[in-house]
């Protein structure tokens, strides 16, 4: 019973990270427009945090590609001590890559997620025999004549 309830809550997390994560992909493809600072503040921070969790989660699975990734975004998108390039120009090939980047987060994670559940099905639904683990009864007879 507890399992369950422990699988569901992980559904439910891994849903709410990727509807947050998408979130964030809509919100760097917006940012390539001609908007009011505002949003861009809103964008630093919610980059920001979004990078923070991803960086955090790869940290404990010791990924360290994703890691370089998400902790240079994390560093572009600094509300606290932000980096300025001060062109629109720049920032747009920025926004756009981020926002790839954490759509192919969303699709990777799906991927990866399903592979262990179906190698575990198959593992428990089908146990492997094989001939050299068979133990071959041999009469009594024969074993002494031989000695």
């Amino acid at each position: 019973m507890e399992t369950t309830n422990t699988t569901n809550g992980f559904k439910h997390l891994e849903i709410i990270y990727k509807t947050f994560f998408s979130f964030c992909a809509l919100c760097c493809f917006i940012a390539v427009l001609p908007l009011p600072l505002p949003y861009y503040t809103f964008l630093r921070i919610i980059v920001f945090i979004a990078a923070g969790i991803i960086v955090y989660y790869f940290g404990r699975q010791r990924d360290f590609h994703w890691i370089l990734v998400f902790g240079t975004i994390q560093i572009l998108f600094n509300p606290i001590l932000p980096v300025h390039f001060y062109l629109k120009s720049i920032w747009i090939p920025i926004d756009i890559v981020t926002g790839i980047l954490f759509l192919l987060l969303v699709v990777i994670r799906r991927k990866k997620k399903r592979q262990p559940e179906e190698i575990a099905q198959e593992t428990i639904s089908q146990p492997k025999t094989y001939s050299r683990d068979r133990i071959i009864k041999t009469s009594s007879k024969n074993n002494h004549n031989n000695e």
